[in-house]
């Protein structure tokens, strides 16, 4: 019986889908980039394959972000609280990843300001009918 993911491996591969996903990235291409499967990149992803040191660092070169961007606020993700924000859980998800993608597809930092106080007036409640 296989032992649970731990939970760096976990936050680790949900960083590279992020990321993966936001350069609009097939999983097979990144695989194809780094030299495995596009299962392989699934596990990692999972966090049910740990990621080597090296295969990281040829992770961050496909994708073009710093390696340290995988562990950036691990501390806070993977400590003794279980009870995640709904907000973080909804950006890992597949439809916070889609709108972060297409949020930032946006070339015009106006249109993209707009969005957003748009969304925090729906949110609040105080959109116009």
């Amino acid at each position: 019986m296989k032992a649970e993911p731990h939970k760096v491996d976990i936050e680790v591969g949900k960083k590279i889908r992020v990321q993966r996903t936001m350069k609009k990235m097939s999983q097979t291409e990144l695989g194809n980039r780094i030299g495995v499967t596009f299962q392989q990149v699934q596990k990692y992803e999972r966090g049910s394959n740990r990621v080597s040191a090296s295969k990281l660092v040829e992770i961050a070169r496909a994708l073009d972000v710093d390696v340290r961007l995988f562990f950036d606020g691990l501390e806070e993700e993977t400590g003794s609280n279980d009870n995640r924000p709904v907000a973080q859980s909804f950006v890992s998800s597949r439809q916070g990843l889609m709108l972060n993608a297409a949020f930032f597809a946006i070339a015009d930092e106006r249109i993209r300001e707009n969005i957003l106080r748009l969304v925090q007036t729906i949110a609040s409640g105080n959109a116009e009918s």
